[in-house]
C-alpha cells in the first residue's frame, strides 16, 4: 500500500526556498478538496483575534486545515469561536494570550486578525516560532513597522506570509485594471485618484467600566494607556490614531495597494517624494499632530492628500467622491471598485488579446489564479511569494502612513523612498515610529 503523506510531511515540503520549482502538488487546490483530506494531512491552525472579522477569516481557514486553537483578549470572542460549528467546533483550545498559541509546536499556521497596533508584534514572534502567517490588513501601524516586518520576512523566507488584501485576487475587476495599466493600454498614467471615504465622527464618549471578560490592559498593548471607553475598542478602534490610521489605513490599505501595484511602484526604494496634507480636516482640535481631547474619534474625516512621484505622476488619496480608484492616462481612463470596472477601455475591450490566463498567472507570481487563501496554502506547500506578499504591501503602507502624517500636521512633507526617511522636517520625521509601552516592544530580528 502506498504510504500517505502526513501533515508534517505537508509542512516540511512547504519549506521550499522562494522561487524554487515545486513538485506536482499532493493536494488538489480547492477548499472542497482540502475539506475531504484526512485530518492528519491538514495543517493545524491557530486563530489569534476572533472578533467579527477574525471569525470570518477563521471560517475561511477551516476549509484548508484543522483549527486547534482560538485566542482573543475578549473571552466572549474566544469562547464563541471555540464553539462555532465552522471554526473551533467545540474542540479547539481557547486562550486569552497569543503567546500560548505560538508556544505550541503542533500549530503550523497562525491567522492574526487583531486591532492594527498588535499585527506586527505577533507576526514577528510567529515567524520566529516557525509559523506560516496570515495577517489582516493594514499590515503595519507605522513606517518603522514596515522595516521591522520586512526584515523578519527576509529572515524567514521559507515561511509563507499573506496579507488579507483580497482585492489582489479579484480577476474580473482589480486584476484586470492592474493589467490594463501595466500593459500601457491607457497610455502614460498622469494621475490616479484613490477614493477611500472619510472616517466617521463621534463623541464625546463616556468613560465606562471594563467588561469583566475583556483584558483591557493587554488590548491596549503598545499604545498609550487610556481610560476604557466602549467606542475605543473592537471595531471602532479604527477611528483613533492611537491604534490605527483611520480611513488612510482602512480602505487605503486596499485601494492604495492596487494603485501602487498597477503603477509598478510597489518595489524596494519606490514611493512618492512629496506628500501634501494641507487640505485635510479632523473632527477634533489638533496641536503638533496630536489630538487635544481623548473622548472623541480623532482620525481625519475630510481630506485630499496629494502625492507626487519623481516621474511626475500624481496620486490623490481622498475622502471625496466615489470609493474606488480612477486611473487617468494619455489614451484613456478607467474606474474600478468592488462593484464595477468602467470606462471606454473596458466597454470597448481594449485588453481582449492581452488579458489571458498567462497574464493572470504572471500577476499571481507564476501561480494559477484562485481564491486569496487558496493561494496562501498553495505557497505553504510549494514555496514562493503569495499574491499579497509583505514586501510589496509595505510599499503601499508607506503611502498610507505618509498620508496620515501629512494630514495630522496639515502640511507638505518630503520623503526619500530610497532611504525610507522623511527629510527636512524633524517633527514630521518623529512620526515614523512610536514610543511603545514597556513590555510591549516589537522583537527586532
Amino acid at each position: 500500500m502506498k504510504k500517505q503523506k502526513t501533515r508534517r510531511d505537508f509542512i516540511k515540503s512547504g519549506a521550499i526556498a522562494t522561487g524554487a520549482v515545486a513538485a506536482t502538488p499532493y493536494f488538489n487546490w480547492s477548499a472542497k478538496a482540502f475539506a475531504n483530506q484526512d485530518k492528519n494531512d491538514r495543517p493545524n491552525i491557530g486563530c489569534i483575534g476572533v472578533g467579527s472579522m477574525g471569525s470570518g477569516d477563521a471560517r475561511g481557514h477551516a476549509n484548508f486545515g484543522n483549527i486547534v486553537a482560538v485566542c482573543d483578549v475578549d473571552e466572549r470572542h474566544a469562547l464563541r469561536a471555540k464553539n462555532d460549528g465552522n471554526i473551533g467546533r467545540g474542540k479547539a483550545d481557547a486562550y486569552g494570550d497569543y503567546r500560548e498559541v505560538l508556544d505550541r509546536n503542533d500549530i503550523d499556521v497562525v491567522s492574526i486578525v487583531t486591532p492594527d497596533h498588535w499585527h506586527i508584534k505577533i507576526a514577528v514572534e510567529a515567524l520566529e516560532a516557525g509559523k506560516h502567517v496570515f495577517v489582516q490588513k493594514p499590515l503595519t501601524l507605522t513606517l518603522e513597522e514596515n522595516q521591522l516586518i520586512r526584515r523578519a520576512c527576509q529572515k524567514h523566507k521559507d515561511l509563507a506570509f499573506l496579507v488579507g488584501t483580497q482585492q489582489r485576487s479579484d480577476r474580473n475587476k482589480f486584476m484586470r485594471a492592474v493589467n490594463m495599466v501595466q500593459k500601457g493600454l491607457l497610455g502614460d498614467i498622469k494621475h490616479v485618484t484613490v477614493g477611500i471615504n472619510g472616517s466617521p465622527t463621534g463623541g464625546p464618549f463616556p468613560i465606562a467600566d471594563v467588561p469583566k471578560e475583556l483584558n483591557w490592559e493587554m488590548w491596549q498593548g503598545q499604545a498609550p494607556a487610556k481610560e476604557y471607553r466602549e467606542k475605543r475598542c473592537h471595531y471602532q478602534f479604527r477611528w483613533w490614531y492611537e491604534y490605527s490610521g483611520g480611513k488612510f489605513t482602512d480602505w487605503g490599505a486596499h485601494h492604495v495597494d492596487i494603485a501602487m501595484w498597477a503603477l509598478n511602484k510597489n518595489g524596494s526604494k519606490q514611493g512618492p517624494v512629496e506628500i501634501d496634507g494641507t487640505n485635510c480636516e479632523h473632527p477634533v482640535e489638533y496641536k503638533d499632530g496630536h489630538a487635544t481631547v481623548e473622548d472623541s474619534y480623532n482620525s481625519s474625516h475630510k481630506f485630499s492628500v496629494m502625492h507626487k512621484f519623481k516621474d511626475g505622476i500624481t496620486m490623490d488619496v481622498t475622502s471625496h467622491g466615489d470609493n474606488g480608484i480612477t486611473f487617468e492616462g494619455t489614451k484613456g481612463r478607467i474606474f474600478v471598485n468592488r462593484g464595477k470596472i468602467v470606462g471606454a477601455p473596458i466597454e470597448e475591450n481594449w485588453d481582449k488579446d492581452v488579458y489571458t490566463d498567462e497574464e493572470v498567472s504572471a500577476l499571481y507570481k507564476g501561480k494559477p489564479h484562485e481564491g486569496h487563501k487558496n493561494n496562501f496554502y498553495r505557497c505553504i506547500r510549494e514555496g514562493g511569494l503569495t499574491v499579497s506578499d509583505p514586501f510589496s504591501h509595505v510599499q503601499a503602507m508607506a503611502v498610507c502612513h505618509l498620508s496620515t502624517i501629512a494630514a495630522r500636521l496639515g502640511r507638505k512633507i518630503k520623503w526619500d523612498p530610497a532611504k525610507e526617511k522623511i527629510v527636512g522636517d524633524d517633527q514630521a520625521a518623529s512620526f515614523q515610529a512610536r514610543e511603545r509601552r514597556k513590555g510591549y516592544d516589537i522583537l527586532k530580528v
